[in-house]
């Protein structure tokens, strides 16, 4: 069997595919793309919690322009082993609080309620360009301070540097562009900060301090590059997904629907079922033995995220999208990653979800998706929907 991260019809639906690989070649090698890929939630898990063999200092992107030793210039911390992702996640928290986070809930229930509204008087509308699209950006522009005037230009920019057009096997030259552009205005911002502190997490990042030590404007721009790309982007997905598989499984929508309590429900089975992030590369740090099968030192490996959450040793009837299977299970899905690399943002991606579809659940009855007018964002990394039309009954 072949398997290509970049081929369109697998990233039009990957879980087939994760299937074989698990059943045939849970140790698979691409030597086209010169890759191994781990398919089973044990190998994955395994490899996510040992940052010294299994390296992340080259990024987290077969990309060729996105992989190599200077990745963390756009990818902060995600792009580091120990002690510097140590330093600097560290200086990131310090701004980056879980207090900040819950602080949001009002602004992200008056963000979701601002874009609800209007969607839902259409009866039929496309819930990413109308909602789920904005929602994600609007939060993180008021965190780090991004005037509205240039949310729409900047989740813009983000979307180039997620996407992959088919046959393009490497970050597409508008997304460089809108790497730099993005670069360039975090830059600015940075500037405009240091010149005079506003209440937001720029500022807070500008002036956080640990054992004397600070963050450069570098190291603030990735971090800020990596919310809008990795943040954004992967929230979005997440709404998204949600939706889509809640109109899919009517019987299991009707739970969060007729039940507030059930939100959260909703919220882990889709990150389970369908995760926004599918994909992680490490760098192999040594010689290393899995299944049987040698890898050797320096060789670029994938765990595949969404495979293992569908691994059928771990989750009973995977395929199923189901709402009740409980916080035993979805404390096994590996959406946000394990170990040192635990997605910083898992809180506020969590927050947002849960708020967001609390305030679209109270104020309908049904939702129903159109699959043949929905559109799947193209890309090795992230799984998601770039427009997805729906059509809603008020409750």
């Amino acid at each position: 069997m072949i398997f290509d991260p970049y081929d369109y019809e697998t990233q039009e639906n990957p879980y087939p595919t994760y299937a074989k690989l698990r059943a045939e070649a849970p140790v698979y090698r691409n030597d086209e793309r010169d890759f191994w890929a781990l398919s089973k939630h044990a190998d994955i898990l395994a490899v996510l919690k040992d940052e010294k063999r299994f390296s992340n200092d080259h990024g987290v992107s077969l990309d060729p322009s996105s992989w190599g030793p200077n990745a963390h210039s756009v990818m902060s911390f995600l792009a580091m082993d120990p002690p510097d992702q140590t330093r600097l996640r560290k200086l990131v928290s310090r701004g980056f609080t879980p207090r900040r986070v819950a602080e949001m809930s009002e602004q992200i229930r008056r963000i979701s309620n601002e874009h609800l509204e209007p969607a839902l008087e259409q009866g039929t509308f496309d819930w990413v360009d109308d909602f789920a699209g904005r929602v994600p950006m609007d939060v993180i522009s008021e965190m780090v301070g991004v005037p509205r005037a240039d949310r729409a230009e900047l989740r813009r920019l983000a979307d180039l540097v997620v996407h992959r057009d088919d046959g393009v096997y490497d970050v597409p030259a508008e997304g460089i562009a809108a790497t730099l552009d993005l670069v360039v205005y975090y830059q600015e911002m940075v500037n405009q900060r240091r010149r005079s502190r506003t209440d937001d997490l720029t500022s807070a990042l500008i002036d956080v301090e640990a054992d004397g030590e600070r963050l450069t404007d570098n190291e603030i721009i990735s971090f800020l590059f990596l919310m809008v790309v990795a943040g954004n982007e992967t929230t979005t997905k997440l709404l998204a997904n949600a939706v889509h598989w809640g109109a899919a499984n009517p019987d299991q929508l009707r739970k969060p629907l007729n039940d507030p309590s059930r939100i959260s429900d909703w919220v882990e089975e889709t990150l389970r079922y369908d995760t926004s992030s599918q994909v992680l590369a490490r760098r192999v740090n040594a010689d290393v033995q899995i299944r049987g099968v040698d890898i050797a030192k320096n060789e670029r490996l994938i765990v595949l995220l969404g495979s293992g959450n569908r691994d059928e040793d771990v989750f009973p009837d995977p395929d199923k999208y189901d709402l009740d299977r409980g916080s035993e299970q979805w404390a096994e899905h590996i959406s946000f990653g394990k170990g040192r690399h635990f997605c910083l943002g898992a809180n506020l991606a969590r927050l947002e979800a849960n708020i967001a579809l609390a305030e679209l659940a109270q104020r309908v009855s049904s939702i129903e998706a159109d699959p043949a007018q929905a559109e799947r964002v193209h890309s090795i990394n992230v799984r998601g929907f770039a427009h997805l039309p729906i059509t809603v009954v008020p409750a």
